[in-house]
């Protein structure tokens, strides 16, 4: 299926590594121009020159720090005057840390805020220009399982990736004039660093390898199999385009079965 991404410049945020990248990667496979952006600049340059190299796409590889509101107002300037107008944007940052409720300092909750929550109001005000005066787009947000169901160690996580699915959903109404949709992507045990740290911390706590760990983890799935960072990366190209030219207000679940909710 053409996703009908060629020529149209998307923004893709945290994209040196893991569902950022799949998804920078899938776009430029789409012959999308990609705007890519991390805080580590050598390795989001890295990351950029691979997809250029495999793709043969227009990539760019820009620094910025998700938490620095002028940081990526930068980033949106300059990807606006070396690109073009902007048609899609992945939201997207690193997770705050884990940990219980009686471990978090108000300075652990601002941060998480910062991080997740304002982050994406900001992105997000940064291309909304762009978007009205082209006449729409695209804009999706990473999220979490834990915004169906609650993860014990996340709570940071799970309160501010809540108010990200809650803020998508109120502008997919207010700016569904404008042409402009708003959806957001849970992913569930996707196979990235994260989740190998996280195996990596439960395995040594109970004593088993985490080979063992991984598979019984990923035998508690229906599709019994972590997903790819590909599978995550295919699913948020295809809202980012055209193709899901319907779709707005929507929290996807790309996660083998993982969430038991029907709703």
């Amino acid at each position: 299926m053409d996703l009908n991404l060629k020529g149209k410049v998307v923004m893709v945020a945290a994209a040196s590594k893991g569902m950022g990248y799949a998804t920078a990667l899938e776009c430029a496979r789409e012959g999308a121009i990609v705007s890519m952006a991390s805080r580590d600049k050598d390795a989001i340059e890295a990351a950029a020159e691979a997809i250029r190299q495999e793709t043969g796409a227009q990539v760019k590889a820009y620094a910025f720090d998700a938490k620095d509101s002028a940081s990526i107002a930068h980033w949106a300037e300059a990807t606006l005057n070396e690109l073009g107008p902007v048609k899609g944007l992945l939201v997207n940052a690193g997770g705050p840390p884990t940990g219980q409720f009686d471990s978090f300092s108000d300075d652990d909750w601002q941060d998480a805020f910062e991080l997740t929550l304002m982050s994406s109001v900001r992105m997000i005000r940064a291309v909304l220009p762009s978007m009205r005066e082209s006449g729409g787009g695209s804009i999706l947000a990473i999220t979490s399982s834990s915004v169906k169901e609650p993860i014990d160690i996340l709570l940071l996580s799970n309160v501010m990736r809540s108010g990200v699915t809650s803020l998508f959903k109120s502008l997919s109404q207010q700016l569904g004039p404008d042409n402009i949709r708003f959806n957001t992507m849970i992913p569930g045990k996707i196979d990235t660093d994260r989740l190998r740290g996280t195996i990596k911390a439960q395995s040594a706590k109970r004593g088993i390898s985490e080979e063992e760990l991984s598979k019984e983890m990923s035998a508690t799935l229906p599709l019994q199999r972590f997903g790819s960072a590909e599978d995550a990366g295919k699913a948020c190209a295809f809202l980012l385009s055209d193709a899901s030219s319907y779709i707005t207000g929507v929290s996807l679940a790309v996660d083998g079965g993982l969430i038991k909710t029907v709703w």
